[in-house]
């Protein structure tokens, strides 16, 4: 199955958070105690989070639909992870794929989205960060090419992880 990824538009605010949000609970629920959770759903995917961002060339979304539904999506956005880096450098904030669309080529699409856009744009790389023990996740971008750049913190409510950072060069 092949998957076309499209630019979110004001109109998918809702629905984008919402599987934005029902994503994160899917991986994450059980890393996390109920007022944590509650904290960092409402700060990423209220409305003054995710769906804020759409229209925002700052913060390029990227989803794929699948039978109407919102299988997945990518944000891409300047670099701001707290490591080295070259200037112009891009940073894949989030790639949400929900678990039914797992092993179907959605990450794939939005990935090959990513990597094309920073290489049209000349940036010298792309980074992200990925929870240490998603295993899958690493996996998955070590297919791509990314390798350890260093980690970064990420908060979630009170509790603070240390995510692996990831950088691939273009």
């Amino acid at each position: 199955m092949s998957f076309t990824p499209r630019p979110a538009i004001i109109g998918d605010g809702d629905p984008l958070s919402a599987m934005a949000r029902q994503c994160f609970i899917d991986t994450f629920g059980h890393a996390y105690g109920a007022a944590d959770m509650s904290a960092f759903l409402a700060s990423a995917f209220g409305p003054t989070g995710l769906a804020a961002q759409i229209g925002d060339p700052a913060h390029r979304i990227m989803l794929v639909e699948d039978e109407g539904a919102i299988a997945g999506f990518i944000l891409l956005e300047p670099m701001g992870l707290p490591v080295d880096h070259d200037t112009g450098s891009l940073e894949i904030k989030r790639l949400y794929v929900l678990k039914r669309w797992h092993g179907r080529g959605v990450a794939q699409a939005l990935i090959d989205w990513a990597i094309d856009t920073g290489r049209r744009e000349g940036a010298p790389a792309l980074y992200l960060s990925v929870w240490t023990d998603n295993g899958r996740a690493i996996r998955f971008y070590e297919r791509y090419g990314f390798v350890q750049a260093g980690t970064a913190p990420f908060a979630v409510g009170d509790q603070v992880d240390h995510d692996l950072v990831m950088r691939l060069a273009l």
